[in-house]
């Protein structure tokens, strides 16, 4: 059985979906989102728990034979950081703590594209030496925290680390009114005849959208063998703004989006993630381009709430 935490979640629901459709068993953990998506309705089995609570996290080896985790379970952190960071660093080490008292063969942790905030190089490669930077988020800080403490954590256990710098990544299940990402409240904006703010036309960046980044995270969960310990999850893929307003104007034809010539910031490209590690290893395609994304996301939101 493979343990997914935050299982409830747009990532999390994503990649248990993914490895249910590969044929594993999966357990999933929820705290505060409680409600099951369609997409896991009957597939898995949910556990009620708080990541922190290091007891509860270890009674889940009492109840279910755990082989792997996948560590996806994170919050939002409040005006001050301090109790963000106790909580999902507890999390973190609670987790990292059940995979050596389980031994079990891999675990994936969440961390982040921002963690590579820095580098002038495009497109970012996992060999890249990460910068020190002024970081733009506490979750940014976070997760260039998660890397180190998980490597050391599982030193010479035998479990096999696997570092998941997952791109910006949207689609069903996401906050439609997320900040992280322009384009479910875009989106909402649209089905509700209203018009979304203009766009800069080459602006844009990595692109991943929710379905392809669980499959790819279930295929390295599964893979037989994997190479490394660093792996970047997006779709590989630059996407521009001008691609997204003609996928939007496809959509929703009636309410054409505003696009605005040029870039909104300096000359130079935006940087997105290689993705070559993973295709070799796995032999991931992402199935989604940007328009084939915004008609999946479309029909989905016209059936479901988030």
């Amino acid at each position: 059985m493979i343990l997914v935490t935050g299982g409830l979640g747009m990532i999390g629901a994503h990649t248990a979906a993914a490895l249910v459709d590969r044929g594993h068993d999966v357990v999933v953990t929820a705290h505060r989102t409680t409600e099951v998506p369609s997409i896991l309705d009957g597939r898995v089995t949910v556990e009620n728990v708080d990541i922190s609570d290091r007891d509860a996290f270890l009674a889940l080896g009492d109840r279910h034979d755990i082989r792997d985790i996948v560590h996806l379970a994170g919050s939002i952190p409040e005006a001050d950081p301090i109790e963000f960071f106790r909580r999902d660093t507890a999390g973190l080490l609670n987790a990292l703590e059940a995979a050596r008292s389980w031994e079990v063969g891999r675990f994936a942790v969440a961390s982040s594209i921002s963690v590579y905030t820095g580098r002038p190089e495009i497109p970012w490669t996992e060999d890249l030496d990460l910068p020190s930077a002024d970081l733009p988020h506490a979750i940014v800080a976070f997760k260039k925290a998660v890397e180190p403490l998980t490597l050391f954590g599982l030193a010479g256990t035998g479990v096999h680390p696997v570092l998941l710098r997952i791109g910006s990544t949207w689609g069903p299940l996401m906050d439609p009114e997320s900040p992280f990402n322009l384009i479910p409240p875009a989106v909402g904006a649209l089905r509700r005849g209203e018009q979304p703010p203009a766009l800069h036309a080459d602006d844009g960046g990595d692109f991943g959208y929710a379905p392809d980044t669980g499959r790819a995270i279930a295929l390295l969960m599964t893979a037989d063998v994997l190479d490394h310990t660093v792996y970047n999850v997006s779709s590989g893929h630059r996407y521009t703004h001008r691609e997204l307003a003609e996928a939007l104007d496809a959509a929703f034809p009636e309410t054409p989006v505003r696009l605005l010539e040029g870039r909104s910031t300096e000359p130079g490209g935006h940087p997105y993630l290689d993705i070559s590690r993973l295709r070799a290893e796995t032999g991931f395609t992402p199935e989604f381009d940007v328009a084939a994304a915004v008609a999946d996301y479309v029909a989905w939101r016209s059936a479901h709430s988030r």
